[in-house]
This record gives C-alpha cells, structure tokens and sequence, in this order.
C-alpha cells in the first residue's frame, strides 16, 4: 500500500457544525428563529437526491459547489426564507462548505499518515472546494483528488479508480478510508482497501448509521490518529 485517500464530509470534518455555524450567523443578522442545525440537517439532506440525478446519466456532471446552491435555494424556499436573502448573501451561505471545522484528531492524524504514504482527499467536493476547505482547516494534502476528476460522484467506480490512476497506482495499492460503510464497500469493488473509523457525532444526537463497522475491512480505527498507529506511523 502506498495511498491513502479519504472520504471528507463526515470523516475529516464536522459538516455539521460548520454549516449550522454559519446558518447561526446568518439567521441572527436577520431576527431568523430557525434551529439553525436542523437546517443544515436539511441542507445536507439535498445532498444524495442531487448528486444521484448525475449519477444516473439524467443530468451531466456539474460541481458539488452549485449542487450545494441549488440545494440552498430549494431548502431557503421550504422554510420560507426567499427574500431574506438575495443573491450576494446567498454566495456568502454556500461558502460556508468551504469553511468546516476539521475533527479534532484529524490534522495530527493526517500528518503522521503523510510521513509514511501520500494523502489526498477522494470526496465528492470539488477541487476548489477541497483546496479552500484545506486552507481553512490545516489539512495536509499531497494532492486533491475526488469526484471532479472522475466526472462522476461516489459511490460511482469511477470516482475511485480515477483517483488511483492519477496517483499512477493499482487500486490495491490504495485505501479508501471514510467513516461511511457503504462508501468502503464501493471502493472494495473497485479493488481498493478499506479502513473505517466511527464518526458517531456526524449527524448530531440520536445519530443510528455508521456507529461501528458492518463488514470486515482492512483495518477499524477509533479515529484518524488511531489509523497512523495500526498501519505504523
């Protein structure tokens, strides 16, 4: 194994807290009595439902940025918020992708992994995205790979086997690492390995999916930093 890439949302950061900190802010520059987590839960749930409309061939690929904005204005409009925010405020809200906090085990674990193999994130952010949202947060990437160089969106192969093709790697000399079963099983197929560390606070209290592993991969971690000790770094 030379590689390892890694699914972002969830695993690497806390997409939660990020967009509900910014729906905060911008609820209260605007007297907004909204939960503004429950908000960015329902933002976040746009997420699969637009990304599989391309994953299908119904629609050709477009970057997870303007995904995210037309989630924006449907979920704006579902709550009845349309004309509190215009065009400029609604650019400024879709940055707040760009702006979210990374766990807290995460840089240290990412900087031991790097000592010993090249680390890049395979996420279905785009490559602005993922460059900002690394400069925001520290994260030490050799290389930003994922959906966008793909054309396609995980859990499609070809996200996958396109991200260890531009390493010059054999999928099996890669690990797909995310805090996602089923995002593991689809990089297994595609021949890659696969590790899997718990994210139990993803999606808040009450959280059901993802808790523990449902199948026997390569390696299960308690977190990032636990990852670099098993696979010796």
């Amino acid at each position: 194994m030379k590689a390892l890439i890694f699914d972002v949302f969830g695993t690497v950061v806390d997409w939660r807290t990020g967009v509900a900190d910014m729906a905060a802010e911008m609820f209260l520059s605007r007297n907004i009595d909204i939960d503004p987590y429950q908000f960015a839960a329902a933002w976040r749930a746009e997420y699969d439902p637009a990304m599989e409309k391309i994953r299908a061939g119904n629609r050709g690929y477009v970057r997870l940025d303007i995904l995210h904005r037309e989630n924006l204005d449907r979920v704006l409009a579902g709550y009845g918020l349309e004309q509190h925010f215009d065009e400029p405020a609604r650019a400024d809200f879709n940055r707040a992708w760009e702006k979210l906090p990374p766990w807290p085990d995460s840089v240290a674990g990412l900087t031991a992994l790097k000592a010993r193999y090249a680390i890049a994130p395979c996420s279905n952010g785009s490559l602005s995205l993922m460059t900002w949202l690394a400069k925001f947060g520290g994260l030490p990437w050799d290389v930003i790979l994922g959906a966008e160089i793909a054309g396609n969106y995980k859990p499609n192969r070809e996200v996958y086997l396109a991200s260890a093709a531009a390493l010059g790697l054999d999928p099996s000399e890669v690990m797909m690492v995310a805090a996602h079963n089923n995002d593991l099983a689809s990089a297994r197929k595609a021949g890659l390995k696969a590790a899997f560390i718990p994210r139990p606070a993803e999606h808040g209290p009450g959280q059901t999916s993802d808790l523990q592993a449902t199948d026997g991969w390569d390696v299960v971690a308690a977190d990032l930093q636990d990852l670099a000790v098993r696979l010796g770094c």
